[in-house]
């Protein structure tokens, strides 16, 4: 059965973007991208929030029209196209290419789907994530800490009232040469 594997990058101080949704501090250069796109092309799926799946279909679809686009774009373009996505939302009514709906997180329903996906579904968007932690349904994290202090944003982790769980292994760490660091935590088994 695949794993749900938050994938998110944030600021160091905890944010996924700053005021008014800005991510222009974003520092993801060619190695950055070839890495991610990599791990993205592994995924069975793609389970997104609703601000999160709006913001990457308005631009993705068509990413590789433009011959100018740098080859990990283009790559990431296709990627897109081809991988099937999930986007929970209570009040989307239409998605075009490879999405579904999907209405609530219902544990059963996502454990049913790990199972049907046959891989690794990646997890995106705060308030999805959250609602995914605050249900323990992810398995892993890979969070790609950029070298910004933003002050003040949407945090990646909001606070969740319930237990801690057990401690995460980290399983995995890489820098990228512009600062940026990924780290992958997996729970214990």
């Amino acid at each position: 059965m695949g794993k749900i594997v938050l994938m998110m990058s944030m600021s160091l101080d905890g944010c996924i973007e700053g005021p008014g949704h800005d991510i222009s501090w974003h520092r993801v250069d060619d190695e950055v991208h070839r890495y991610v796109n990599d791990r993205v092309r592994e995924l069975g799926a793609m389970l997104l929030g609703r601000t999160t799946h709006d913001l990457m279909a308005d631009f993705w679809p068509t990413a590789d029209a433009d011959p100018a686009a740098p080859a990990a774009v283009a790559d990431f373009a296709a990627i897109w196209r081809e991988k099937p996505k999930f986007v929970y939302s209570r009040t989307l009514e239409h998605v075009e290419g490879n999405t579904t709906i999907v209405r609530d997180v219902v544990p059963a329903e996502v454990n049913a789907l790990k199972e049907q996906i046959g891989g690794d579904l990646g997890l995106g968007g705060a308030e999805l994530a959250a609602a995914f932690l605050r249900q323990d349904l992810v398995d892993e994290l890979r969070v790609y800490v950029h070298p910004v202090l933003v002050g003040d944003g949407t945090p990646l982790f909001p606070h969740i009232d319930r237990p801690a769980t057990a401690a995460l292994h980290l399983t995995e760490s890489r820098t990228f040469g512009n600062g940026v660091v990924m780290l992958h935590y997996e729970r214990p088994e």
